[in-house]
């Protein structure tokens, strides 16, 4: 399990979801607290999924064609698949960084 992800996800959300070392316990963590966004901090949650750059479309795709599934979880998976992807891009740019000046393209 990825603590950094965690970190990033309470960051991103403005929340404080505990530590956990399996990928199902995060993701049914943060599928309750995405539930209480929607329930009572709708436009809250929109302002937390345009920042953390999570795709309109892909969402309204998932959700046409996972009617009837809970859309937490859907938006919980999207949030979690995006988070990872920044980390990767970080840690992909960091190890770039890491190269002399004189060995980069």
């Amino acid at each position: 399990m990825h603590p950094e992800l965690i970190q990033h996800i309470n960051h991103s959300l403005d929340c404080q979801l505990p530590e956990t070392d399996s990928m199902e316990k995060l993701k049914s963590l943060l599928t309750n607290h995405i539930n209480e966004l929607i329930n009572h901090q709708f436009e809250l949650l929109i302002q937390h999924l345009y920042r953390i750059d999570v795709s309109e479309e892909k969402i309204k795709t998932l959700l046409a064609n996972n009617n009837g599934e809970n859309a937490a979880g859907i938006i919980a998976t999207l949030i979690i698949e995006r988070q990872l992807q920044k980390i990767n891009t970080r840690r992909h740019t960091k190890r770039r960084d890491d190269i002399p000046d004189d060995e980069q393209w």
